[in-house]
């Protein structure tokens, strides 16, 4: 329903039939009035529903779309109806223009699939993701989203708010666009932070703006494109600041943030010189105390970190490390060679939207979680085996435990230090954990440089408050910069989302997919393929086993599904299972991966007498878009020896 357009023709008629022609200097009130008299403000209030984007349980598979291409996962629109005692941001995206990557991509055809563009948002605890768009030069971004600028939960109350007060609300809009490719594999394409309020001094409550989009990483530098964008303040401002008052305000806290910024750089240089004389070995030491973002924006590490708690999406820190777990898994991208680590340390909008980062965007997010959940982590820097750089989680328990938690596995380890000075018939426990030296620690308020005399490792000792061990980092410096405060220049953390995976229909996709994969491939070797149905159900307790000794690290029902098994291979018949685990729901790309591992291949090209295939697939829904895709290939056969 065009609202805009619905209120003018009323006004215009409202005007010509109800006011004489001589009150032509109306203002706004005598039009609101001539449209309340109307009851049209009520039908237009009613009527008057903005499309939000909800994850709802009651998803169905959807219906292909005629579009030329396929929304691989459709958003639920639910109307929400707007509260008209509060203040809304309608921002409009209105279209891309120069996204000169795609200059040369022809029309997708239709029927075709073409990699897309989405769009995400977040802004003061709300976020927002647009419908994807075909990748173009100018990319067909047509959305609207309804951010709400005072949260009753963020403590603003209820009053209505004004202009004044809304300018000190320093909050940017994160917006974050993400490129799908046909595979369903995403690249982080730009990272933009939005001054919305601009528009407090606009005419109207209404600014048109054009945002150019800057690459990340290494392309930092480089523009990606222009989006076009409209916003508009819901209701509109009884008056409106002037541009002067919003630059100076602008002005202010930049002048602050970079005040605060060059004074703790200078004590970070102070903290390294005292460092480097307790020892010259030191400068080898990974001792990391800036970061660069995607924006290639340096930052203090501790302000990656943020207590973050996950509502009701995650029940147990050990449930939090399996889903940190299950976030792809990739390096910053490097054009060229040269074998160097492009270093890049994702905001944590970027690195959920991407669905998958780096380690150091895995071990961020883990220890902000488990922070959350009351525990008193760190994040680890250091290096694996052959000196390779490396970041992990590690928690301190009261008791003085210290457990290191892997981010990439969510495999977690006891450290026992050895103690070098014992004499050498004392038997030393056996490091199982692969990190080989640790150079500092740190979370959002405390930073550690390691100055024992090695710092491999499995010879440190934790004791955190003995500075002759552990070099620390002022507090109040560390809080100066890193609190989230009134104009600090490091972002907000959005809230985790629930899953918009129907686990089910995604495991029936997958298994009837693989099931065609395999009938093919045993076909082109000539051999017929029988599935036992029966058999393939038999499997799901062993996946459901397998995943919940992921997470909890206890196994359980294994006795059931062996006795199963027995009772449905009868006498003189072999079975042969292969569980085999990811974290993407690709199949084709799945079934590429079986065929490489020996055992797998073997079930799948199983030949003799009586074969009955079996194949299940178990997919397990955790926040934001990641999942565990568990699968497992079976066969029996009748032995002939």
């Amino acid at each position: 329903m065009d609202v805009h357009g619905r209120i003018r023709e009323v006004l215009a008629e409202t005007i010509r039939e109800e006011l004489a022609p001589e009150h032509q200097q109306l203002s706004t009130e005598d039009l609101i009035k001539a449209l309340r008299q109307r009851g049209i403000i009520d039908d237009v209030m009613k009527e008057l529903k903005f499309v939000t984007d909800v994850n709802e349980k009651e998803r169905t598979s959807a219906p292909k779309p005629s579009t030329h291409f396929v929304a691989r996962e459709p958003p639920v629109l639910k109307r929400t109806n707007i509260d008209p005692t509060r203040r809304y941001l309608y921002l409009q995206v209105l279209g891309g223009k120069a996204f000169l990557e795609h200059l040369q991509e022809p029309e997708p055809l239709p029927g075709q699939i073409s990699s897309t563009f989405t769009l995400c948002l977040h802004f003061r605890n709300q976020r927002f993701r647009s419908k994807p768009v075909p990748c173009a030069c100018e990319p067909d971004f047509h959305d609207g989203f309804l951010l709400e600028v005072h949260k009753d939960s963020l403590g603003d109350g209820s009053k209505m708010v004004d202009a004044t007060t809304m300018l000190s609300i320093c909050d940017p809009v994160h917006m974050v666009l993400i490129k799908t490719d046909t595979f369903g594999e995403t690249t982080l394409v730009a990272s933009y932070f939005l001054e919305w309020r601009s528009v407090l001094a606009a005419e109207n409550g209404i600014t048109n703006i054009a945002v150019e989009l800057l690459g990340v990483g290494t392309e930092s530098k480089v523009s990606v494109g222009v989006l076009n964008m409209r916003l508009e303040m819901y209701p509109q401002l009884n008056k409106t600041l002037s541009p002067e008052i919003t630059n100076t305000q602008f002005a202010l806290e930049r002048q602050k943030t970079a005040e605060k910024e060059r004074l703790f750089l200078v004590y970070a240089k102070q903290w390294w010189r005292e460092y480097l004389q307790i020892r010259p070995t030191h400068n080898v030491r990974l001792v990391k105390i800036f970061a660069q973002d995607e924006n290639g924006v340096n930052r203090p590490v501790c302000s990656y970190i943020r207590p973050l708690r996950a509502g009701r999406l995650l029940d147990t820190p050990r449930q939090a490390a399996r889903f940190v777990s299950v976030l792809g898994y990739e390096r910053a991208p490097v054009i060229g060679g040269g074998g160097g680590k492009q270093e890049q340390w994702c905001t944590l909008l970027a690195f959920l939207c991407r669905n998958q980062g780096d380690c150091e965007d895995h071990a961020n997010l883990l220890c902000s979680l488990l922070l959350g959940f009351g525990l008193e982590a760190f994040v680890c820097v250091g290096t694996k085996a052959k000196g390779v750089p490396h970041t992990w989680v590690m928690t301190c328990g009261t008791d003085g435990t210290i457990t290191f938690w892997e981010s990439l596995t969510g495999h977690r380890y006891i450290h026992r230090p050895i103690n070098p000075d014992d004499p050498p018939l004392v038997e030393q426990p056996k490091p199982l954990y692969p990190y080989r030296t640790i150079g500092c620690i740190f979370n959002h308020q405390k930073f550690f440089g390691n100055c024992q005399p090695s710092d491999a490792v499995e010879v440190c000792v934790f004791d955190l408050h003995d500075e002759s061990k552990w070099k620390p980092m002022s507090g109040e410096a560390i809080k100066s910069v890193c609190s989230p405060g009134t104009t600090s220049s490091v972002p907000p953390f959005p809230p985790l989302c629930a899953s918009t995976i129907d686990a089910a229909v995604t495991s029936n996709e997958i298994e009837l997919q693989l099931r065609i994969l395999v009938s093919e491939h045993r076909k082109d070797l000539g051999l017929s393929t029988v599935w036992d149905d029966h058999l393939s159900y038999l499997l799901s307790p062993a996946l459901a086993a397998y995943e919940l000794e992921r997470t909890t690290s206890i196994s359980a029902g294994n006795e059931e599904f062996q006795d199963a098994v027995r009772r449905a291979v009868p006498d003189g018949h072999t079975f042969k299972g292969f569980p085999i685990h990811f974290v993407y729901r690709n199949a084709r790309r799945a079934f590429a991966t079986c065929l490489r591992s020996p055992f797998c291949e073997e079930i799948i090209c199983c030949r003799g007498d009586q074969v009955r295939l079996a194949v299940r697939v178990r997919v397990f829904a955790y926040p934001e878009s990641a999942c565990a895709v568990w699968i497992m290939f079976a066969c029996k056969y009748r032995s002939v020896l």
